[in-house]
């Protein structure tokens, strides 16, 4: 009985994401259709079938996972201990000086082997 259930909901799943699918190419096709039309009316079209198609893909099992994993994260982010402005700007001033440093033993390599290259070569 609990395969049956799933197999319809997966064909049920299906079916939202091809209406999803045809929500979105509406869309696109139909800004581009009515490319003459003003701005504002195609937006308000967008923007409505972009929501409907949310909406509906949210109703999916896959939909219903993301909605949790996006809450989840921003539950996460408010445990984040963000750095302070000093240890913002000190790492910040290490990594500038490291990036300087590389570029300067990169260039003197490059220089180097130019200068043998055109040595070798005459």
């Amino acid at each position: 009985m609990s395969s049956n259930t799933e197999a319809q909901q997966s064909r049920g799943d299906v079916f939202k994401w091809a209406v999803v699918v045809v929500l979105v190419a509406a869309a696109v096709i139909g800004n581009n259709y009515f490319s003459a039309e003003s701005l504002l009316y195609r937006l308000i079209a967008v923007l409505a079938l972009a929501g409907v198609a949310g909406y509906i893909a949210l109703s999916t099992e896959r939909g219903q996972a993301f909605f949790k994993l996006a809450k989840e994260a921003k539950t996460e982010i408010r445990r984040v201990v963000w750095p302070t402005r000093q240890e913002t700007v000190q790492t910040t001033l290490i990594v500038l000086a490291v990036v300087i440093f590389m570029s300067l033993v990169l260039w003197a390599v490059d220089s180097l082997l130019g200068w043998v290259v055109s040595a070798v070569i005459g």
